[in-house]
C-alpha cells in the first residue's frame, strides 16, 4: 500500500482494549481477581484492580471528559473515534484505522494494558494471569490480519521467570514479535540488575525485541510525578510531558551503561512513545561519563551499543528531531502513528512526518527500513 512510494511499518500502533478483557481471558482460578476497565467516559481506559483504579491519580475528574471532548472537536477526531469506539475497537476497527492513515504493517501495543502493570501484585501468579490473558486476547485480535498486526506481548516485570516462561509462549505458540515493558522500576531493580538476565538471554535467543513503553498515571515510581501528585491543573499534562521522555531516559542509561546490550549482543531495545530528539544529547553524555568511570563494565562507550542494538521513536510533527536524525544518519529511528491516542496525529500522521524537512533516505529508514530491523524482518 505504500504511501507516497513510502511503505510504513508502525512500530508503535495501539490496540484499545475491551472494558471486560480480563473477565473474559483469564484463567478460571484468577476471575475473581480480574482487572475490570471502566466506562465512565469518552475513550475511558483506566483498569480497576481490588477496588482500587490502578493509578496514582485519575483522568476522570469532574469536566475532564468534556475537555477531552472538546480537545478532540477541535483536532476533528472525536466523531472517528466515536465510531471506532462504538464498534468496539475491534480489529476490523483497527486494519481501517490502518487503510486510511496508510500503514502497511504494525507492531501491536496496550493502551488499558499498559496499566494492568502499572503497579506490583501481591501475587506473582496473578501477575502472570494477566499477562497471558492479555496475550491471549492480542492473538485473537491479530488473527484478523496476521500478515499486517503482529504482537508485542505483555510480560509479568516482577517474577521473571514467568516472564521468560511468557515470552516464550508469545514466540512460539501465539507468533509475537516483541515483548513490552513499562520502564517504570518494579520491585525496586534497575533494569541492568542480573536478575533480568535470564528474561534477555531468552529474548535474544527467541529473535524478540524489547519495547519499553511508559504510560501515565501509574502506581509505580514515575519520574517527576510526585510533584504534581496533589496539583489541581491538569495533570495529565504535567505528568505525560515528563514521565514519556524521562523514564525512557531512565531504562536507556540502564540498559547501556548497566551493560545489558553488551552482555547480550543480539538484544534488541526499543524506547517508545517518549520522542527521539533527547537522544544524542543523553548518549553523548553517557559517553562522557564512561570515559572517566565506567570502562570497566562495558569495553565500548553506551553509544556504540545504542547504534548496534537500540531504536527510538519518533513523532510525526517532532521538528527538533533534525539534529537526532543526522547524528544517527538516519537509523536507530522508527515511527509511530500513536493511534488511537488522543494526541496522535491520526488519519494523517504519516503525511505529516512526510513533510518534515529530513532527508528522503532517512524518511524511507523510519517509515520501514528501521522498524523492519527492531522488530526482526530484516
Amino acid at each position: 500500500m505504500a504511501k507516497n512510494g513510502f511503505k510504513v511499518f508502525d512500530a508503535d500502533l495501539h490496540v484499545q482494549e475491551p472494558w471486560d478483557l480480563w473477565l473474559r481471558y483469564i484463567e478460571p482460578r484468577y476471575k475473581n481477581q480480574a482487572p475490570i476497565g471502566t466506562r465512565e467516559y469518552f475513550m475511558d481506559l483506566h483498569l480497576v484492580h481490588d477496588g482500587k483504579v490502578i493509578a496514582k491519580t485519575m483522568h476522570n475528574k469532574k469536566g475532564e471528559d468534556d475537555q477531552v471532548k472538546a480537545q478532540s472537536l477541535k483536532q476533528g477526531r472525536y466523531d472517528l473515534y466515536k465510531d471506532f469506539e462504538a464498534r468496539g475497537f475491534g480489529p476490523d476497527t483497527q486494519v481501517e484505522a490502518m487503510d486510511k492513515e496508510g500503514v502497511d504493517a504494525a507492531v501491536l501495543f496496550p493502551t488499558r494494558g499498559l496499566f494492568a502493570h502499572a503497579k506490583e501484585y501481591d501475587d506473582d501468579g496473578l501477575a502472570a494471569a494477566i499477562s497471558r490473558a492479555y496475550n491471549d486476547w492480542l492473538a485473537d485480535f491479530c488473527a484478523h490480519k496476521p500478515d499486517r498486526m503482529f504482537g508485542a506481548a505483555m510480560v509479568p516485570a516482577q517474577a521473571v521467570g514467568a516472564a521468560v516462561e511468557e515470552a516464550r509462549r508469545a514466540k512460539r505458540d501465539l507468533g509475537f514479535k516483541a515483548i513490552f515493558l513499562r520502564p517504570n522500576p518494579v520491585k525496586g531493580r534497575n533494569w541492568h540488575d542480573r536478575y533480568y538476565d535470564p528474561l534477555w538471554a531468552e529474548c535474544e535467543k527467541l529473535d524478540l525485541a524489547v519495547g519499553f513503553h511508559e504510560g501515565v498515571p501509574c502506581a509505580l515510581p514515575v519520574a517527576m510525578a510526585d510533584r504534581f501528585i496533589a496539583d489541581e491543573v491538569d495533570t495529565w499534562t504535567t505528568e505525560h510531558v515528563a514521565a514519556h521522555p524521562i523514564e525512557q531516559m531512565y531504562a536507556c542509561l540502564s540498559t547501556l551503561a548497566g551493560g545489558v546490550c553488551e552482555r547480550f549482543p543480539g538484544l534488541r531495545v526499543g524506547f517508545l512513545e517518549g520522542n527521539c530528539s533527547w537522544a544524542p544529547f543523553w548518549l553523548w553524555r553517557m559517553d562522557e561519563h564512561w570515559e572517566g568511570t565506567v570502562k570497566e563494565r562495558t569495553p565500548e562507550p553506551p553509544s556504540f551499543y545504542f547504534r548496534r542494538q537500540c531504536y527510538v521513536s519518533v513523532e510525526a510533527d517532532e521538528t527538533v528531531a533534525s539534529h537526532a536524525i543526522d547524528w544517527l544518519k538516519g537509523g536507530n529511528i522508527v515511527f509511530s502513528t500513536d493511534f488511537p491516542h488522543r494526541d496522535s496525529k491520526f488519519p494523517h500522521a504519516v503525511e505529516v512526518l512526510l513533510k518534515q524537512p529530513f532527508p528522503e533516505d532517512a524518511k524511507r529508514k523510519i517509515l520501514w527500513d528501521n522498524p523492519a530491523k527492531l522488530y526482526g524482518f530484516a
